[in-house]
Formats: structure tokens, C-alpha cells, sequence
């Protein structure tokens, strides 16, 4: 029996298949996790907003109008969840050495080298990327998220975030000109930066 599709599955929750919702959760769950933790800088904020991503994915089944694939409907809800709960901090966190997205950076990025010293030197490199990241507005900053450590199409990202895929090329774009720029004012070079930035 074939996979069944995300639409197919989103049909049959709709008709009260609660197992085909939970297919649904566990299909995406991880990558709206990934999300949800590069946006908030927190695993465990992380984790109760991509709770409550799911939970309210599935009080508004009814309301999924099928224009757009149902991952990306469920991304932008992750967005919107992370976005709010970014607003109704009273303080900005800044990166600490246990921020648990430098280890998910450097493992998407760079095979283990075995050296103790590049190791080193990657986290460095990591938690200055993500403090430059931190430092991009909110809309630079998801923008990037989701193409550049998601792997987002232009396209996907314009549609989770609303907007034509040329504004989010500008986006990523902008994105990337202004980290460079400040991790090269940290005295990173662009040889360091291959495949992060």
C-alpha cells in the first residue's frame, strides 16, 4: 500500500480518523520542532509551541482550505505560535553555550572531523552565526530559518510566510549580506562560513 499523502491524511482526520492526524504529527513533528527552536532559542519553548502548532492544526481542520500543501499551513502556524511568543517576551535571551541549536547546526552541516580543535572552532563558529541570526529582525531572521536551516524552497517559504517568493530571495539575501558583515566584523572569514551563511 502506497504512503498516503498529507492531503489524504488531512481528508480523513477530517472525517474523525484521529490515527491519520497522529501519521500527520509524526510525519512533520520533528521538522516543526527544528523550526520552532532556531525561531525561539529555547527546547523548551520549542517544544510547547510545537505542541500547541499540532493542537491547533487540529481545531481548524474544517478551516484548511486546501490551497496550499498542508506542511506548509502547518508551518505557518509554528511561525505565527514562535512570532507571538517572541512578542510577549519582556527580554531578549541571547545565545548560551548549551543552546541546543548549535549542536543541531553543526550536525546538519558538518560530518564530526575528529579533531578536538575544529570541533571547537565549529561551535565558535556556531554560536557566533547564531548570535548574528538572533540579531536579524524577526522577518530576516524567519525568512532565513526556513530556507537557509529548514531547506525551504523560495516558494514554500513565500507561502508559509505569506508574501511572492522574489520578496523572500531579497529576504535571504539581506539576511545573508548582514551576517557576513558581522561575523567578518568578528573576524570569521568567508572560507569559515562555507555552507552556514
Amino acid at each position: 500500500m502506497p504512503e498516503r499523502t498529507d492531503r489524504e491524511l488531512v481528508a480523513a482526520a477530517r472525517e474523525g480518523d484521529a490515527e491519520s492526524f497522529g501519521l500527520l504529527v509524526r510525519r512533520h513533528q520533528r521538522r516543526v520542532y527544528r523550526l520552532a527552536v532556531h525561531l525561539l532559542k529555547s527546547g523548551a519553548e520549542a517544544e510547547d509551541v510545537t505542541q500547541d502548532t499540532f493542537v491547533r492544526a487540529y481545531g481548524a481542520l474544517d478551516r484548511f482550505d486546501g490551497r496550499s500543501e498542508p506542511f506548509t499551513w502547518i508551518y505557518r502556524i509554528c511561525v505565527n505560535l514562535s512570532l507571538n511568543a517572541l512578542r510577549s517576551r519582556k527580554t531578549r535571551r541571547a545565545s548560551s553555550p548549551e543552546d541546543p541549536r548549535v549542536e543541531a547546526l553543526l550536525v546538519d552541516e558538518r560530518p564530526a572531523s575528529g579533531s578536538p580543535q575544529r570541533t571547537t572552532a565549529d561551535k565558535q563558529l556556531g554560536r557566533a552565526l547564531l548570535e548574528g541570526i538572533d540579531r536579524l529582525s524577526d522577518t530576516l531572521r524567519t525568512t532565513l530559518v526556513l530556507v537557509c536551516i529548514d531547506g525551504l524552497s523560495h516558494a514554500e517559504a513565500g507561502e508559509v510566510l505569506g508574501c511572492p517568493e522574489g520578496t523572500i530571495a531579497w529576504r535571504v539575501h539581506e539576511a545573508r549580506k548582514k551576517l557576513r558583515g558581522m561575523l567578518s566584523e568578528r573576524g570569521f572569514e568567508d572560507d569559515d562560513l562555507e555552507g552556514k551563511a
